[in-house]
């Protein structure tokens, strides 16, 4: 648990009791803060009882008193327009935080000498991975490694900060966006397409959200930014003319003149001038594709600053383990390999996983993004059938209409039975049957890994009735 500074004696609301939530609370009152909670959800709110936090509604806060106010990332700051508790905590002028901004704050309490290495990743897609990626890396290069934020633990859960520590966060913009003095020695930026525009209100203000994961760098950091896409292209431009951190451009389209980036499969970087391949990433399992690959590149920049060296990058990369739900293999019945990527949420997030298979038969669908899926009909001489599911199948159909043959299932049942039996009963080699729905999942389940478990649960059944190793 990380205790935080400056909070003693000090009334702070918290309101949003999931699992960040519940470990802000922790933390404050451990601070010796006096906390006031509450969440909409009454199963939430009984997880306070019995606790030196128990939820109680703010009509019962002490508002004048209050020193801060910690939401829930989920919470909307702007768009569609503020939630009732942050529009009264603007009009009493007391600071919407989140725990992200509270882990910031024990940070800089430290001496410099004192300071853990904080490694910050944030991007529209790949982010876990590469979050992941880099402290799988450090802790294969020895290091002492706690890895958190939008993925694993709560961030104010991991270990007290110590100097020969690393922490390595993926921050979400929703995070971001509650975040203000976090100073990251090595900070991120993967990519960026449209998403989370109802929370945004625009594409501007969701990418100015996701370039405060810079805010606060010195010379002595590192700015890795991914610049495989427009907006990726004009971060890096900007950062350089900045002239604060150290930028690194990363890439896997093309060659850079100073970065890492790989090609055909090949890892290479440039940091002094002069290129050199750390080595050969094609048969890295867990990290298919060349998003991937732009994502080990984006972990090399990182680990080689911290005094890795780039063959144990790559060493360490091909032993690295696909997440759950992002591009993972769950089973090869027969002939046929079915992958889960249910944690593509959106059209992009789609196309990576397209673009890393062929003789495929697709499941998607859910509640749909701007844009459904319609960017997606070039990828589609990839796709033998589509199995469309949820409340936008019919008009993603209308999307892809004249590009791939599209069949109306339903649900996510219905699809994996009739892909399973269509890709067994195709002239392919190897057909892969990929679940990459390219939409929320909240028309018919609670979140993608929910989602991404039915799948799995679902794919482990038709093992059974066929004796196929899973």
């Amino acid at each position: 648990m990380i205790l935080i500074p400056d909070v003693k004696n000090k009334a702070i609301a918290v309101f949003g009791l999931g699992v960040s939530g519940l470990a802000t609370c922790e933390a404050l009152v451990a601070s010796g803060a006096h906390v006031f909670t509450w969440d909409e959800n009454p199963k939430a709110r009984a997880k306070t009882a019995n606790t030196d936090y128990r939820a109680e509604h703010p009509k019962q806060w002490p508002w004048k008193e209050l020193a801060a106010t910690v939401v829930s990332p989920g919470v909307p700051l702007t768009h569609p327009k503020p939630h009732p508790i942050v529009r009264k905590s603007q009009i009493e002028k007391i600071p919407v935080i989140g725990d992200a901004e509270l882990f910031a704050r024990a940070v800089n309490a430290l001496a410099e000498r004192e300071r853990p290495r904080i490694v910050a990743v944030t991007g529209t897609n790949g982010k876990s991975t590469t979050t992941a990626l880099i402290g799988h890396i450090l802790r294969d290069a020895g290091e002492e490694v706690h890895v958190g934020g939008n993925i694993g633990e709560a961030v104010l859960s991991l270990p007290a900060p110590e100097a020969r520590a690393t922490y390595v966060l993926e921050l979400s913009s929703f995070q971001l966006d509650l975040t203000f003095s976090l100073r990251a020695n090595a900070a991120v930026f993967l990519n960026l397409s449209p998403d989370h525009l109802d929370r945004h209100g625009s594409t501007a203000n969701y990418l100015a959200v996701k370039k405060r994961i810079f805010f606060n760098q010195t010379a002595k950091d590192l700015a890795v930014v991914g610049v495989d896409d427009e907006y990726g292209e004009a971060v890096c431009t900007e950062q350089i003319a900045r002239e604060l951190a150290q930028v690194i451009p990363v890439s896997a389209r093309g060659a850079l003149g100073r970065g890492a980036y790989a090609l055909d499969g090949k890892l290479f970087y440039n940091f002094e001038g002069k290129t050199v391949l750390a080595g050969d990433i094609a048969d890295a399992r867990g990290l298919r594709g060349s998003h991937n690959h732009q994502n080990v590149a984006a972990a090399l920049a990182v680990c080689a600053q911290f005094g890795v060296s780039p063959a144990l990058v790559v060493q360490s990369a091909k032993r690295f383990g696909a997440l759950p739900h992002r591009m993972e293999e769950i089973a090869r019945i027969g002939k046929t390999l079915f992958i889960n990527d249910s944690k593509a949420t959106n059209a992009a997030a789609a196309a990576r996983a397209l673009g890393a298979f062929e003789n495929i038969y697709w499941i998607a669908g859910g509640r749909a993004k701007e844009g459904g899926v319609a960017s997606l009909r070039s990828a589609m001489d990839r796709v033998a059938r589509v199995y469309l599911i949820g409340e936008s199948a019919e008009a993603l159909e209308e999307q892809l209409r004249g590009a791939a043959p599209c069949a109306l299932c339903g649900d996510l049942e219905t699809a994996l039975g009739r892909a399973a039996a269509d890709a067994s009963a195709s002239d392919a080699a190897a057909p892969v049957v990929l679940f990459s729905p390219a939409c929320a999942s909240y028309d018919q389940f609670a979140n993608f890994e929910e989602r991404g478990e039915a799948f799995r649960r679902l794919v482990g059944e038709l093992t059974e009735t066929n004796g196929a190793a899973a």
